[in-house]
């Protein structure tokens, strides 16, 4: 289910009611909720990848315990099997036909001619953010900052909230966990800033995005019948597209969360007026640099003392 599709429409105002008004009384019925909502918004696309969804979540919340023992040999082979089997569903799903076709190419240049055994099945969505989600929270448990969640409905819907699944932010377990298991209580003012959010996404994905993809694709599609001036317009629009599309996917996912209570971390800030590539980066897709940053560049050394395999 996308956000700008009419059965998401449907789905937001009846979850809504039922939260508020059917299951506001009880959080661990608010937090089923959420869930079966989140595996229904995810299922409605596909259900058989649904079920890889709550495989990858069922690992990750088994191995939060595992990685969370004392003895430090145990905790890191399970950190390690946490990570080959996250990285591992990442490259079968997403990266396992690129390289299958990469190296088939690379072969044939040499003379070795092969023929690749391909994957007949199409991406699942919001793969890199659930399987992301679960890697920082096991990394977070071999480090100290987090402690293993028992309930696992509350583990299952920071790792599949269903705002955060198609398009992110990547959310970290200290952040998002502490408010899935706290009383939450209706805020009017959050929800209008919620509902502004969502509409400033709409415009920016349905109005701007939408509209501009179909010249830019004309123009990509066929540079050489384009003047220097057409080209350098649609490279232009190309710019505002993709910005357009992802952070109005962001906007709508920001907005819903705090229709229910729930406030995730800002994903975009004005990328295009920062004043050189480094800042820009900082400033896109936010919740992804900082995770690679976090999880990735400093435990490797990044910052001269890498901690990862400490």
């Amino acid at each position: 289910m996308l956000f700008n599709s009419f059965e998401f429409f449907v789905f937001l105002p009846v979850v809504f009611i039922l939260y508020w008004f059917v299951c506001n009384k009880n959080l661990g019925l608010q937090n089923a909720l959420v869930l079966i909502a989140s595996y229904f918004f995810y299922g409605w696309w596909s259900w058989k990848f649904l079920l890889l969804l709550i495989l990858s979540t069922l690992l990750d919340y088994a191995y939060g315990f595992m990685v969370a023992s004392a003895d430090r040999r145990k905790a890191k082979l399970f950190l390690w099997l946490s990570i080959v089997n996250n990285l591992g569903i990442l490259a079968v799903f997403k990266y396992y036909n690129f390289f299958a076709k990469e190296f088939s190419q690379l072969f044939n240049s040499l003379g070795w001619h092969t023929n690749p055994v391909l994957l007949n099945i199409a991406l699942p969505i919001g793969i890199s953010f659930y399987t992301f989600h679960g890697m920082s929270y096991v990394f977070d448990i071999y480090r100290g900052k987090q402690q293993p969640v028992r309930n696992y409905v509350d583990y299952a819907v920071f790792v599949s909230f269903f705002p955060l699944l198609v398009a992110g932010p990547i959310e970290r377990a200290g952040h998002l966990l502490p408010q899935v298991q706290q009383k939450r209580v209706f805020n009017y003012s959050q929800a209008v800033a919620g509902c502004r959010l969502i509409l400033w996404g709409m415009f920016k994905k349905v109005l701007i995005a939408d509209n501009l993809a179909g010249t830019v694709d004309e123009i990509f599609k066929n540079p050489r019948e384009y003047g220097a001036v057409s080209l350098i317009l649609g490279a232009v629009a190309f710019s505002f597209q993709i910005y357009c599309d992802f952070s109005g996917y962001s906007d709508i996912a920001l907005g819903t969360a705090k229709l229910f209570g729930f406030e995730l971390l800002s994903n975009f800030r004005f990328p295009y007026f920062s004043r050189d590539i480094a800042e820009f980066w900082r400033r896109w897709h936010i919740s992804l640099s900082s995770w690679f940053r976090d999880y990735l560049y400093i435990p490797l050394g990044g910052s001269k003392n890498g901690k990862l395999m400490a």
